[in-house]
Formats: structure tokens, C-alpha cells, sequence
């Protein structure tokens, strides 16, 4: 069975993003962008990807997961598709139509992703964001979480849920020269 792993970047206070979804905050040093493209490639979108002569499938997911907001900050940027190498789902109550025929819509995250799940192939990333990571909390299986070196205060939390704690293990850790801290874990389900 495959796995879902949530692999995203945080504040140290935990928000992945600003109030209004902004994440210009985070890490734009060269060895973090190196770390992600040797051990993690098919999470640059389509764009660096290209720049950097990044080719071929990933190598831990071939799916990616973006809750309707997350996919709203590309739209806003006129990228429709991010991932054009990955199986791209967006989840969303109020989009009735892809703007990218590549780009799968679904309105029930949690039957989606069970249904992913039993099928072969690579790994499922979830990309963001938080209100999605707590809708589909009871399917995660890892988490990868770059912490980076910045307090924002307030904004989008890493798992937009009320009190629910959920233990976890740690698998691994990097820390990177720019401060960046990869964290992993692996989800313990009751």
C-alpha cells in the first residue's frame, strides 16, 4: 500500500503560510533548493525543475495533493499546473472545473486518497495546506517538515485542527547550513 506522506515547510511557530497564504518567508538559499532537488526533485514545480535540468520520475512520490487554497496561490501566479510530472489532485467544494485537463478535482479528500492509496506506484505527497492536513490527518502516514528558521506569529498552521494530538515518531533529521531543520517522523495511528 502506498503512503501518504505531508512533506511541507513551516515556521518555527508552525504556520505554513501567512494570513493571506503568502510564503515569501521562507528559505530562498541556494542549499536548501540543493538538498530538496537531490533528495526530493520531484517536489520542485515544473518551472525550477526546468532551470535546473531536473528530469526523469521522482523518486518517493509520484502524486501530489494540494488543498484548494495552496493550488489558488499558482493559479494567481498563471501556473495551472506546478507538477505536470506528477498525478495532480486538488481538492476543493467550489471549483467545478480544472483549469488544467492534467489536473484531477475531487470534493471528497478522504475517499480519494484511500482510493490512491490501493494502487501501485510511488508515494503521495501531501503539498498543503492545513485546513486539508487536518481533513485527511487519519491517512497521513509521514511527515517531513522543514522548519525554517523564521517566527511569523500567525497565519495558515501546519494542521489547521483543534485539540487532537496524534503521536508521532522521529525517522530522521538534516539540518542544513542556511538553518533550515528537516524533521521526519512517521505517524502513530491508534
Amino acid at each position: 500500500m502506498r503512503k501518504l506522506t505531508y512533506y511541507v515547510a513551516t515556521s518555527l511557530d508552525g504556520f505554513i503560510a501567512s494570513p493571506t497564504g503568502a510564503y515569501d518567508y521562507f528559505s530562498t538559499e541556494q542549499d536548501y533548493f540543493d538538498a530538496i532537488a537531490a533528495e526530493y526533485p520531484e517536489t520542485l514545480p515544473a518551472g525550477y525543475r526546468a532551470f535546473k535540468g531536473i528530469t526523469g520520475p521522482g523518486k518517493h512520490f509520484d502524486t501530489v495533493l494540494e488543498g484548494r487554497n495552496t493550488y489558488q496561490v499558482g493559479l494567481d501566479a498563471g501556473v495551472t499546473n506546478a507538477y505536470p510530472h506528477l498525478e495532480h489532485y486538488v481538492f476543493s467544494r467550489t471549483l467545478t472545473k480544472s483549469p488544467d485537463p492534467a489536473v484531477n478535482l475531487s470534493s471528497t479528500p478522504l475517499a480519494t486518497v484511500r482510493e490512491l492509496k490501493a494502487r501501485d506506484g510511488l508515494g503521495i505527497w501531501l503539498c498543503g495546506g492545513g485546513a486539508l492536513a487536518a481533513e485527511l490527518l487519519p491517512e497521513i502516514d509521514a511527515f517531513i517538515i522543514k522548519i525554517n528558521p523564521v517566527v511569523v506569529g500567525q497565519g495558515i498552521r501546519l494542521v489547521e485542527t483543534g485539540y487532537a494530538p496524534h503521536r508521532l515518531r522521529l525517522t530522521g533529521t538534516r539540518t542544513l547550513d542556511c538553518g533550515v531543520v528537516f524533521l521526519s517522523y512517521d505517524h502513530l495511528k491508534p
